[in-house]
């Protein structure tokens, strides 16, 4: 089993971005539980100034900044709320695919069943962490 988790908490912010992949280069398309994809994300978007975590209301965990709402992960999946434009272009780009409930929304749906997959899941994360504050890095 790879254990990102605990590698992931002990590296500054700017490594932590591609962290998942670096660790696990010759893994990066290994299949992860549920479990260990989420606590990997968790250490890593958790960990950002001002970032809380909470229950969703549809089960899984949701990452916020204040009341805005940064995204969630269920089981072997994430969604992110992001403006339409945007969803479109990480849609085009193959980094995510529609919502599956709400497929014509801004809100995206990416896996996060391997190292690869959740390295984009936090990329994704970190995108959306800084568009709601440009100052933050």
């Amino acid at each position: 089993m790879i254990r990102v988790d605990s590698m992931v908490e002990t590296m500054d912010r700017k490594q932590r971005s591609s962290a998942v992949d670096r660790a696990n280069a010759e893994d990066a398309e290994k299949v992860l539980s549920p479990g260990s994809a989420i606590e990997a994300i968790r250490a890593v978007v958790g960990s950002w100034e001002g970032v809380t975590t909470h229950d969703h209301r549809f089960g899984g965990i949701e990452f916020r900044v204040g009341r805005r709402e940064l995204g969630h992960l269920h089981g072997t999946i994430a969604d992110l709320p992001f403006p339409r434009r945007v969803r479109d272009e990480l849609v085009a780009e193959g980094r995510a695919r529609p919502h599956h409930v709400l497929p014509a929304s801004g809100w995206v749906t990416v896996p996060t069943r391997t190292a690869s997959e959740i390295e984009n899941v936090i990329e994704l994360f970190r995108q959306n962490y800084n568009r709601g504050a440009p100052s933050r890095t």
